[in-house]
């Protein structure tokens, strides 16, 4: 396997192990072994944990934001924004782990700037923000339908996260394309 194969499996394994344990319990240790290397050659691969974790969520963020681009490809409105839907349904019906690091991702930037450092998030932001811009692009250029849109994500990130199932009336105000795949 080459370097770069190698380093595509530690990503995949590093979404695996920090979506279940978040940032601070996950360890480089636990990734290694998923991937069955020792400890050491992960970091010939990436300099340290945080590393690991940004490529984590960047490859995370990107691949929800194609995601989004296939659904909307040649669609416009109204349509692209149903799309996306469904296929932001079945993205964390298929793949939960891509959720759930969203999540830990989520926490773990606010704990940092909690704590002082700005620079942490900074990847994080950047991957939202394009998601956010592609999104708006898709959705016609229109700042209410992106940011209701996104809500609508968030909101749905949240109640899946809590484990909320399909038919419980917290889904009723949903649009039909936004309510969980049973």
């Amino acid at each position: 396997m080459s370097a770069e194969e190698r380093r595509e499996s530690v990503i995949r394994a590093a979404i695996a192990e920090f979506a279940r344990g978040g940032y601070a319990a996950t360890s480089t240790e636990a990734i290694a072994k998923r991937v069955g290397v020792s400890q050491p050659y992960l970091f010939r691969l990436f300099p340290n944990k945080q590393a690991m974790f940004l490529a984590a969520t960047e490859r995370c963020l990107a691949d929800t934001r194609k995601v989004f681009s296939d659904a909307a490809e040649g669609l416009e409105g109204e349509e692209a924004l149903h799309a996306m839907a469904v296929a932001y349904q079945r993205l964390i019906v298929d793949d939960p782990d891509k959720l759930l690091l969203q999540m830990q991702m989520y926490a773990a930037v606010a704990a940092a700037e909690a704590s002082g450092d700005h620079e942490f998030g900074e990847s994080a932001r950047a991957g939202w923000l394009q998601m956010w811009d592609e999104a708006h692009l898709a959705l016609g250029a229109d700042a209410d339908e992106t940011t209701t849109f996104l809500a609508y994500g968030m909101l749905i990130n949240t109640l899946t996260s809590l484990g909320f199932p399909a038919g419980h009336r917290v889904w009723s105000g949903f649009y039909e394309s936004a309510r969980p795949i049973t």
